[in-house]
């Protein structure tokens, strides 16, 4: 069965369907996740800055995929790196084990991060950053870029995405070196 889902990305940070869909509402797992997320305080240094964002960015999920880049500028495997392991921006070592992460203690709730980039493509580790609840429901990893349908988010985190754009391409680029 092919799906076809066309998202938005708006200026505010909040991806919007653009037709209507019923919201995927959180199991408390991922209630449980959130309140762990903020009580370490991800995202401390506060929002991140949108203004470099275009206004608008239209996509389509195709098949699992999000194939088209969400921003006209490359992704950078530096940046990426610097996201994935940062404690502010993606903490992805909280639930993963990344490899060179150093003396940083790793988790084991979701897969391994070596050979991601091996195993799955550019437009697959797009849509699973934007929301990893399009592949698995009863998943527990954040939607890093959606922010409509989530239930229980703080006030001070209501309407604003976990990573930018830009940084959910410099991940990618990351995760896609890889493949070991």
């Amino acid at each position: 069965m092919l799906m076809q889902t066309k998202f938005q990305l708006r200026a505010a940070g909040e991806l919007s369907p653009c037709r209507s869909r019923a919201p995927v509402v959180c199991n408390s797992m991922r209630v449980r996740y959130a309140a762990l997320i903020v009580g370490l305080g991800w995202a401390a240094n506060g929002v991140p800055a949108w203004s470099a964002e275009p206004p608008l960015v239209a996509y389509r999920i195709d098949n699992g995929e999000i194939r088209a880049p969400l921003t006209r500028e490359p992704g950078d495997a530096a940046r990426g790196r610097e996201a994935v392991l940062s404690r502010d921006a993606g903490n992805c070592f909280l639930c993963h084990t990344v490899p060179a992460a150093g003396a940083t203690p790793l988790g084991n709730i979701g897969p391994p991060l070596a050979g991601v980039g091996k195993r799955l493509n550019a437009s697959q580790l797009r849509l699973r950053l934007v929301d990893s609840t399009r592949i698995n429901p009863q998943s527990v990893m954040p939607a890093y870029y959606r922010t409509e349908g989530l239930n229980q988010v703080a006030s001070a985190y209501r309407g604003k995405p976990l990573l930018t754009v830009q940084q959910i391409e410099d991940v990618i680029v990351y995760l896609q070196t890889l493949r070991d």
